[in-house]
């Protein structure tokens, strides 16, 4: 346990000093990847959280411009730090921090032992797992992860929050559970589709440290409650805040509405652009109600093992939610190495590794053909998209295929290394 405690230091140690480093000997670079439509989003932009922050700051709605769309209590969170322009290194020290809390996070979930055993479920594989230090590494020197953090997106903290609350979920902790998805929530919206998946993860931890299961119903009811109460404070301090409850329109109003079609790697921004006005509001229920029928689906089937439906739908937000960029991946890839019982039954890791790779460095080249150089279209960037979200949605498919074999293989272990076909 000492070594352990030793190794997860240096590891954060060692994390904080490469972003620190990247932001000391590259000052220019944050401002660059901010830019990045890969990096940031209309809904997660640093750079629109500056313009906002400036707003507030001088006693000005930050939502009269038509340019910030997020959160209100981010605005009071970021006015405490310096100016950035003039200070940045606490701005940067934040978004370090955020990192390591979010690592932090990614190691309770994986020394809880949740993704390959539960009360109800126990993989036939469950001793072929990877150390948390291992995963936490995974996360902490991902690419996408590092991208992120120097890009400086809010996404962060909503990725902290997640994290967060699947920690608390596999450690029975109601409480903290309930402010981090509501938080998480507050901040993107999406995350409250994670929690089902969650709460029946967190029931399942409570029940298996107790003696007697908590009633489900009564359960459920209390956990719900719980997340409106505190989701509703957060939108009643919003709206003390800004004096108004014109900020849910400005928030949440553009995610479902979009009416922002900046370019990201998401695939609304294309379909949407080309669409006629008289056929909008039907399709923007269609994408919506298509992200959304994932949840029951997925939990009810998969019930006995909830984190992989949760991390799951990581993946799936990543593909299909109408602002999603490059950090909502990097979530979703720092949760599957928890699944290592389920690789061996995986067919199409090569093809899905390649895809990801593929797009990762063509993507920024076909975006600069278009907008910079002027030789190419806006095809030439939706097509790379449409890559990478072949990519992810190969992981998915086959993490999923992969999860029902190993449901198969506990249930029928005379099938178990058979070919099998399921109609």
């Amino acid at each position: 346990m000492a070594v352990e405690l030793k190794q997860k230091a240096a590891l954060f140690a060692a994390a904080a000093a490469v972003r620190l480093l990247l932001f000391q000997t590259f000052p220019s670079l944050p401002d660059r990847l901010t830019g990045r439509v890969e990096l940031s989003t209309p809904v997660s932009s640093f750079k629109r959280l500056q313009e906002g922050l400036y707003l507030y700051t001088h006693n000005v709605s930050p939502y009269d411009g038509g340019v910030y769309h997020q959160a209100p209590l981010l605005l009071p969170l970021f006015s405490l730090l310096p100016n950035v322009s003039d200070h940045p290194f606490a701005t940067n020290l934040f978004f370090t921090v955020v990192d390591l809390l979010s690592a932090h996070a990614l190691a309770q979930i994986a020394d809880s032992g949740c993704a390959a055993a539960t009360r109800l479920f126990k993989s036939s594989r469950q001793g072929l797992r990877w150390s948390s230090a291992a995963i936490v590494a995974g996360f902490l020197f991902n690419p996408f992860t590092l991208a992120t953090c120097m890009a400086r997106s809010t996404t962060t903290l909503t990725n902290l929050f997640i994290l967060t609350a699947m920690a608390k979920a596999c450690h029975g902790a109601s409480t903290t559970f309930l402010l981090a998805i509501s938080a998480a929530s507050y901040l993107a919206m999406h995350p409250i589709l994670l929690f089902p998946p969650l709460l029946v993860l967190l029931y399942e931890t409570r029940a298996e440290r107790s003696q007697t299961a908590p009633n489900p119903w009564v359960f459920t009811s209390v956990h719900t409650l719980g997340l409106f109460v505190v989701g509703g404070a957060l939108l009643f301090a919003s709206a003390l805040l800004t004096g108004s409850w014109d900020f849910l329109e400005a928030t949440y109003g553009v995610r479902i509405l979009l009416p922002d079609l900046t370019p990201n790697v998401g695939l609304w921004w294309y379909f949407f652009t080309e669409m006629f006005d008289s056929f909008r509001d039907f399709f923007l229920g269609v994408f919506w109600l298509h992200v959304a029928s994932y949840t029951p689906g997925l939990t009810i089937r998969l019930r006995t093992q909830p984190l992989f439906v949760a991390a799951t739908l990581t993946g799936i937000f990543a593909i299909f939610t109408p602002y999603p960029s490059v950090a909502d991946a990097a979530l979703y890839l720092s949760l599957v190495p928890l699944f290592r019982h389920l690789f061996p039954s995986m067919r199409y890791t090569f093809l899905a590794s390649a895809a990801v790779l593929y797009a990762s460095f063509l993507g920024p080249a076909f975006y600069h053909l278009w907008v910079y150089a002027g030789s190419g279209n806006a095809n030439f960037f939706y097509a790379i998209t449409l890559v990478w979200s072949l990519g992810l949605s190969i992981i998915v498919g086959d993490s999923l295929f992969a999860a029902l074999r190993d449901e198969l293989d506990v249930q029928r272990p005379d099938l178990r290394d058979k070919e099998v076909k399921r109609i």
